[in-house]
């Protein structure tokens, strides 16, 4: 008798559990925006029935996204493009997490590198004129390019995931084809130039 009865408690906490799931159940709101737009159009009906969240501008979620702490380098080094535009959102299919290689080219003013060694005292439009010079070369030979560049460069600097960089960096990074390189790059450690290794 006991042993029904527990079974029954049992079966009845179960049901409660999953009553107050399905009372209370929304459908997952589509975060991003759609690579597809033309295949979505029957979903955009019931899509427009939920707003999206306040801030969401349509691009992807990232990880800084969730962090509550401080926004995403608004107005410092790395927060817009080279040509001082803003930085697009990044497709929904790129990767969480890349490997790859950096030329830095440090000037006056930048942080340390990784190595923790002190920027060069070059000013900051020599610093673009050599990573510009450097990344014509780095399309060729992009060791012989790390090599002229300042320590903290790197054939291969590790994996980096998805929101931790600058807005800039990251999306020129995380949208690079695999084995392609892309800069000059403005960060707060200096100019780089990237090789995406996979």
């Amino acid at each position: 008798m006991q042993r029904w009865t527990s079974t029954l408690v049992g079966l009845a906490v179960v049901a409660l559990a999953v009553w107050l799931v399905a009372r209370d159940f929304e459908p997952p709101r589509a975060i991003g925006k759609d690579p597809n737009p033309a295949a979505s159009a029957t979903a955009s009906a019931s899509a427009a029935v939920t707003a999206a969240p306040p801030g969401d501008a349509g691009g992807p979620l990232l990880v800084s996204d969730l962090l509550t702490g401080e926004p995403r380098a608004e107005g410092r080094v790395g927060a817009t493009l080279l040509d001082g535009g803003p930085v697009p959102p990044l497709p929904l299919d790129v990767p969480r997490q890349i490997r790859f290689g950096v030329v830095l080219v440090s000037y006056a003013g930048a942080q340390p590198s990784a190595t923790g060694l002190h920027p060069a005292a070059r000013p900051k439009a020599d610093a673009l004129a050599l990573a510009q010079k450097l990344a014509s070369g780095a399309a060729q030979d992009f060791h012989a390019a790390v090599q002229q560049g300042d320590p903290g460069s790197s054939d291969d600097v590790g994996r980096v995931k998805l929101g931790i960089l600058e807005p800039g960096p990251e999306y020129v990074l995380f949208t690079l084809p695999v084995d392609a390189i892309g800069g000059p790059i403005d960060t707060p450690r200096g100019f780089w130039i990237v090789k995406r290794l996979e």
